[in-house]
C-alpha cells in the first residue's frame, strides 16, 4: 500500500501525468453523476426487487454498476453489452480468416475490429434495453410506442456513453477505461457492504454479542485473507530460464548473457470473470424478465440455482474456459521460440525450434491449471460466504476483490511505466 501511494505522490509531481489522473477522476465522476439520474417514465422499485430477489448475479451486477440497475439509471445496463460485443469479436478473430488477419495488421487493424465492436455494442444494448422493457411490467407507467423507444434509448444511449467514457480515459487518462469504470462501481457500493454487516449484526443474523462481533471479525478475515491471495498470484510468475549465445560482429561481442521469460501465474487477469459474468448474467436476465412464472426445468433451474451449487460450477467452469481461451489469445508460445531462435536464444537443455515451443506449451499449460483453478475458487466464494454466514452481500466475496485488485495492480504498473519513459525522455533530451 506504501509503495502504490508512493507512486502516486510521485505521479502527480509530473505535469503530464498530473493531467491524466486529474481527467481519469473527472471522467469517473460524471459516471457517478449519471448512476443517479433516472429513467424517464420507470418506476425504479420493480428493479429494485429484481435486483434483491435475483440471488448472487443480479447482486453483483448491481455492485459493478454502482448501484445504478437497482435504482433504474440511465447506467442500469453498465458496460455488459461492451463485453458481450467483446467476447463474440474475439471468438469471431479466431473463427474468421478476414478478422484474424486484421487483427494482425497493427494498430489500422485494431481501429478497424475495435469499430465492430462498437456497434456490437449498440446493437446488443438495444436487444438488451428491449428485454428490460417488456419484462419491467408494471415499473413502466405509461405502456406505449413513445414510452417504449424513451425508455430502450435511454438504456442504449447510457451504455453507449459509457463505452465512450471508457476509451477516453484509456487514451487520454490512466488505465484501462473500461476496467475503471467497473473498479469505481465496486468501490462505490463498499459502504453499503461495510452497512450490511452492521445490520446483519444488529439483526443477530450472525448471532449478535459477542458471537457477532466474532463472526465479523471472521467475515473480515477472510476478507483480508482473499486480498493477500489475490495480490499473491497476481503477482506470482514462472520463469523459464533463456541464455543466448556469444555472436561476434566485428570487433564487437554480442548475447552471451543469461535472462528469463516471464509467465505470469494469471495472465488472463480479471477478464475471465467479467466475460463469465456476463454470458452468466444473458440467461437469467432473459428469463427473469421474458418468462418469471413458467415452470419449465430449464426456466426453474435458471431462476432457483443462482447461489446454489450447480449453478456455481457452471460459472466456474466458464471462468476456467474463458482464462485459457484468453491466455492461449494472448500468449503464442510458438512465435515466441521462433524470435528466440532467430536472436540466437535457447533454454538449457531443450532444443530450438519446436522442442523449445512444446516445452514454453508445456509450462504455460501448467501455469495457467492453478490460474484457472484459483479464478474459479474466487468465483465461488460469496456462495460460501453467504451459505455459512446467511449474509447476501456479494460485495466482501472474492470476485469482487479480484477485479479491485487487478485493475489497481494495472493501474499502478502502467503509472510507473509512464513515470520511467518520461525519465528515460528528460536523460535523453
Amino acid at each position: 500500500m506504501g509503495g502504490m501511494l508512493d507512486t502516486l505522490r510521485n505521479a502527480w509531481k509530473i505535469p503530464d501525468l498530473r493531467r491524466k489522473i486529474l481527467f481519469t477522476v473527472v471522467m469517473l465522476i460524471v459516471y457517478r453523476i449519471g448512476s443517479f439520474i433516472p429513467v424517464p417514465g420507470l418506476n425504479p422499485q420493480v428493479l429494485r426487487e429484481l435486483a434483491e430477489r435475483g440471488g448472487t448475479l443480479f447482486g453483483f451486477m448491481d455492485i459493478v454498476s454502482g448501484g445504478a440497475f437497482k435504482n433504474a439509471t440511465i447506467f442500469a445496463m453498465s458496460i455488459t453489452p461492451y463485453i458481450n460485443s467483446s467476447i463474440i469479436m474475439q471468438l469471431l478473430t479466431v473463427a474468421i480468416p478476414k478478422l484474424e488477419q486484421l487483427g494482425k495488421e497493427g494498430e489500422e487493424g485494431r481501429k478497424i475490429i475495435a469499430q465492430y465492436t462498437r456497434y456490437g455494442t449498440v446493437v446488443l444494448g438495444f436487444l438488451q434495453a428491449v428485454g428490460l422493457y417488456f419484462g419491467l411490467g408494471n415499473s413502466v407507467i405509461n405502456r406505449d410506442w413513445v414510452a417504449f423507444l424513451t425508455i430502450t434509448l435511454t438504456f442504449t444511449a447510457g451504455t453507449a456513453f459509457l463505452m465512450w467514457l471508457g476509451e477516453q480515459i484509456t487514451e487520454y487518462g490512466i488505465g484501462n477505461g473500461i476496467s475503471m469504470i467497473i473498479f469505481t462501481g465496486i468501490v462505490s457500493r463498499a459502504p453499503a457492504g461495510l452497512n450490511a454487516l452492521v445490520v446483519y449484526y444488529r439483526g443477530e443474523t450472525l448471532g449478535g454479542g459477542i458471537i457477532g462481533i466474532i463472526a465479523i471479525a471472521a467475515i473480515l478475515l477472510v476478507f483480508l485473507g482473499v486480498i493477500a491471495a489475490v495480490i499473491w498470484v497476481q503477482q506470482a510468475e514462472r520463469r523459464i530460464p533463456v541464455q543466448y549465445a556469444k555472436r561476434v560482429v566485428g570487433r564487437k561481442v554480442y548475447g552471451g548473457q543469461n535472462t528469463h521469460i516471464p509467465i505470469k501465474v494469471n495472465l488472463a487477469g480479471v477478464i475471465p470473470i467479467i466475460f463469465a459474468m456476463s454470458i452468466m448474467a444473458f440467461p437469467s436476465t432473459i428469463i427473469s424478465f421474458v418468462a418469471p412464472n413458467s415452470d419449465h426445468p430449464v426456466v426453474t433451474f435458471f431462476k432457483n440455482a443462482q447461489g446454489g451449487i450447480g449453478y456455481a460450477i457452471i460459472y466456474a467452469l466458464l471462468v476456467m474456459f474463458f482464462t485459457f481461451f484468453y491466455t492461449v489469445i494472448v500468449f503464442n508460445p510458438v512465435e515466441l521460440a521462433n524470435n528466440m531462435k532467430k536472436n540466437g536464444g535457447f533454454i538449457p537443455g531443450i532444443r530450438p525450434g519446436k522442442p523449445t515451443s512444446d516445452y514454453i506449451a508445456k509450462v504455460l499449460n501448467r501455469v495457467t491449471w492453478f490460474g484457472a483453478l484459483f479464478l474459479a475458487l474466487i468465483t465461488i466464494l460469496p456462495s460460501v460466504l453467504q451459505k455459512f454466514t446467511g449474509l447476501g452481500n456479494v460485495w466482501f466475496g472474492g470476485t469482487a476483490v479480484l477485479i479491485l485488485v487487478g485493475v489497481a495492480l494495472d493501474t499502478v504498473k502502467q503509472i510507473e511505466s509512464q513515470m520511467l519513459m518520461r525519465h528515460y525522455k528528460g536523460f535523453l533530451e
